[in-house]
């Protein structure tokens, strides 16, 4: 049974469903917009990779979430996908879509939009069902789309799905079946896709730019980094000034610092099964890495970026910092293990 939200909540809510109708970017983007707070600042969870049924500590993940949102008075939470095992939603009235989600999340912090993209294990199920606002009936946090910028004035976020671009599943998917309707084919849609990136980070005025995904495109863990999106989608993200890049995937928390590059990459995709015992560096400077379950906090006003990653007993297992007073003067850092 979906649960109600608060009156807070419902407004918030219902003023983000209100833009979905609305006429999407010159670059083809859903645009959303979501006001920060009256002193300019905001505050998120970031989680990915749970949608397990409360199964592989999934419950435990989203009961500290719930504890952590509360004292941070989060605005919003943000999925970087892979929200439903083993093979995504059979359609919009899988028992699934309750018990991976509604049933799961259910303290009153979390009450808020959810911003979720699409995993490669949502692609094995019925993608069109998942992105059917038929599930917004049902709970009215679930706002899921393959594409989208979400502005809160100060940031933009830039939604990008990811799952395409990785040409195995197109060429080998093994025993799974990917639902491409609407994406095939493939290049057509990503060059697309990239097009309309490239265009509507151009022209973002916020003061700070992420990206957000599923897919890795730097990782120590199982995945590692993805090629696809190292050769196609880091040079859009270069070129346009990106400050961060959020993705799942594998299932762990991470941060690497780009050596050629000020982006940094932050991987939050412990929210349920984890704890693969993989461990494999790449080029780029490994930051902070944890095999376990957990999530991540990021706060952000005009001048600070904040991230904090916990584990799933909502212990802070890593904090950094990242120092922007304006456009002119050099960013500085602050880590603490």
């Amino acid at each position: 049974m979906a649960r109600r939200s608060s009156p807070r909540a419902a407004m918030a809510t219902a003023a983000v469903l209100a833009l979905l109708a609305a006429t999407a970017t010159a670059a083809g983007l859903v645009r959303l917009e979501h006001p920060a707070r009256s002193d300019g600042s905001l505050s998120l969870l970031v989680v990915g990779d749970g949608g397990r049924r409360g199964t592989y500590n999934q419950s435990r993940v989203a009961e500290q979430m719930g504890k952590v949102g509360e004292k941070l008075n989060i605005d919003f939470v943000i999925s970087t996908g892979d929200n439903f095992y083993e093979n995504g939603l059979t359609g919009v009235d899988d028992q699934a879509f309750e018990e991976s989600f509604t049933d799961i999340y259910t303290a009153k912090s979390l009450q808020k939009p959810w911003y979720l993209v699409l995993g490669n294990h949502d692609y094995r199920g019925d993608v069109l069902a998942q992105l059917s606002p038929v599930l917004r009936k049902i709970d009215q946090r679930f706002i899921c789309m393959r594409s989208f910028i979400v502005n809160a004035e100060i940031v933009d976020f830039f939604f990008i799905d990811t799952t395409p671009f990785q040409l195995k599943y197109w060429t080998h998917p093994e025993d799974h079946h990917y639902d491409w309707r609407g994406v095939a084919p493939r290049q057509k849609y990503i060059a697309n896709l990239l097009k309309d990136m490239d265009e509507a980070m151009k022209k973002s005025t916020a003061k700070w730019k992420i990206a957000v995904g599923h897919h890795t495109m730097r990782s120590v863990s199982d995945h590692g980094d993805t090629q696809e999106l190292l050769q196609l989608l880091l040079p859009v993200l270069k070129v346009n000034g990106i400050d961060f890049y959020i993705n799942g995937h594998d299932h762990c928390l991470e941060h690497i610092s780009s050596r050629d590059s000020p982006i940094q990459y932050f991987t939050s995709g412990g929210g349920s099964k984890a704890w693969r015992g993989v461990l494999q560096p790449n080029d780029d400077k490994l930051q902070f890495f944890y095999d376990g379950q957990g999530f991540m906090s990021l706060q952000l006003n005009q001048d600070q970026a904040d991230f904090i990653f916990y584990d799933v007993s909502g212990n802070i297992l890593y904090q950094w910092s990242k120092s922007k007073p304006n456009h002119l003067q050099p960013s500085t850092y602050i880590t603490e293990a």
